[in-house]
């Protein structure tokens, strides 16, 4: 039995979008059991409109919904303890749930998540990851937006998070990690990924195989099991990819509908057209999953529809279901104690070498 907790008042569209999803995702998940956090007058009549849900979902009303707008800062402060998306963090922490679904605000989701549930140990910093579409299937990316900015060791830290998460989605037995630069060549790019590069190269991890430096283009290409960059390129990539997708889309529309022979040609052609509208649907690779926690919390995209909201929920289910912070936790205790050794065999060479000097 999976047990889900839910901020029922996050993203754009709340109960509205919410409540439809989890009906659509117990269909396909029947072990699943949900407690819905949210403000009793917008959550019940929505929850009456589907009686299926009755005997899977626990209610608990809250006061306080934080919004779109609100700063992480004024967010956490008014929220703690009593907020529909603190009370859905909190159940993971007091294990009352396995993972959080949100579609609130992202500031504040973190904020929260990082103050309630803490970073793991040897972990700076968390991270968002997000699964990208690919001509290969998928990748996992990240950080797409939890902070800006990264330096060598954290950027690591993000390698091993994504790996375990690849192996966890994807079953891949050893994932291929690229670094995310402005070229593949060994000397390009910020000393911070350089570094990162380096240490990676140089640590035999039997949990991923580092391919390397990868370029933007790379991403698409599924190049790489796992892309890692910091939150501010990552975030300017997903955003440009999510609005490419949209465009393209709206490109095709327009030139099905120009005249009569591009409309006789959509209708001998629809099934491919089907095919290529459902590999561009965000909605199947929504949900940003928030890696370096003690706890699993997953971000829906706040304006996505109920079925783009019961993909977040997959996507967390099965990141309980595949053991993803034990597959973390024992990444990171091999890696740092090979890092470990590493060091400690280069004090011994450098401590041999100054004593045949001397």
């Amino acid at each position: 039995m999976i047990r889900i907790s839910i901020d029922a008042m996050g993203g754009d569209h709340g109960p509205g979008v919410v409540v439809p999803a989890l009906a659509t995702f117990l269909e396909r998940r029947p072990d699943s059991r949900f407690i819905v956090f949210g403000r009793q007058e917008a959550v019940h009549p929505e929850l009456a409109k589907f009686p299926s849900l009755a005997s899977s979902v626990e209610f608990i009303h809250c006061d306080v919904a934080v919004r779109m707008d609100d700063k992480p800062s004024q967010a956490l402060r008014h929220g703690r303890g009593k907020s529909s998306m603190w009370r859905a963090i909190e159940a993971v922490k007091l294990g009352q749930a396995d993972v959080c679904i949100s579609a609130g605000n992202t500031g504040a989701l973190m904020a929260m998540a990082r103050f309630c549930l803490r970073t793991m140990a040897k972990i700076d910093r968390p991270a968002i990851a997000a699964i990208w579409p690919t001509t290969r299937g998928e990748s996992i990316v990240l950080d797409v937006g939890a902070s800006i900015g990264a330096d060598a060791h954290q950027l690591v830290d993000f390698a091993i998070l994504g790996g375990a998460m690849s192996r966890a989605l994807f079953q891949i037995e050893r994932p291929t990690i690229g670094l995310l630069n402005v070229g593949v060549e060994e000397i390009k790019g910020q000393e911070e990924v350089k570094e990162a590069g380096q240490i990676l190269r140089y640590t035999e991890l039997n949990s991923l195989v580092y391919q390397g430096f990868v370029e933007g283009d790379d991403i698409g290409k599924g190049t790489v099991d796992v892309v890692v960059t910091e939150g501010f390129s990552g975030n300017i990539a997903l955003k440009t990819a999510e609005g490419t997708a949209k465009q393209i889309a709206g490109y095709l529309r327009a030139a099905m509908s120009q005249s009569l022979m591009s409309k006789i040609g959509y209708f001998f052609a629809r099934g491919a057209f089907n095919a290529l509208r459902e590999k561009m649907d965000v909605r199947k690779s929504n949900g940003g999953v928030f890696l370096g926690l003690n706890g699993i919390v997953v971000k829906s995209h706040g304006g996505t529809d109920h079925e783009g909201f019961a993909a977040a929920i997959d996507l967390g289910y099965d990141m309980v279901r595949n053991r993803l912070i034990d597959r973390i936790e024992a990444d990171l205790q091999l890696f740092h104690a090979h890092r470990h050794q590493l060091s400690a065999l280069g004090r011994a060479r450098a401590d041999e070498e100054g004593e045949g000097e001397a």
